[in-house]
C-alpha cells in the first residue's frame, strides 16, 4: 500500500471513529432518558411495544487485587504473571 493510500486509510479510519463516538454519545443520550424516566415511574422493569425494558440493580463480587496485594504482595507476586500484547492507535 502506498503512503497516499495508507494516509487515506487513516483519514477514513478517523472520521469513522469520529461518527461511531457521536453515536455512541447519542446513544447513552437516549438510554440516561429512558432510565430517567424509568426511575421517576418508580419501575425498574416495563414493557414498552415490543420490547422489555430492564433498569434493575445488579449485585456482583469482584476481587480486590490492590488490597490483596497491600495485605500480601509476597503471595500477589507468586500468582502474577507478565502478559504481552500489541496495541494499535492513530493519533
Amino acid at each position: 500500500m502506498s503512503k497516499t493510500e495508507l494516509a487515506s486509510k487513516v483519514n477514513e479510519l478517523k472520521e469513522l471513529k469520529a461518527m461511531a463516538d457521536e453515536l455512541a454519545a447519542e446513544i447513552t443520550a437516549i438510554e440516561d432518558i429512558i432510565k430517567q424516566d424509568m426511575t421517576a415511574s418508580g419501575v425498574d422493569e416495563m414493557i414498552v411495544g415490543v420490547y422489555k425494558v430492564r433498569y434493575k440493580t445488579v449485585v456482583s463480587n469482584r476481587f480486590d487485587s490492590t488490597a490483596f496485594k497491600q495485605t500480601h504482595a509476597e503471595l500477589y507476586q507468586q500468582y502474577t504473571k507478565q502478559i504481552e500484547s500489541r496495541r494499535f492507535s492513530v493519533a
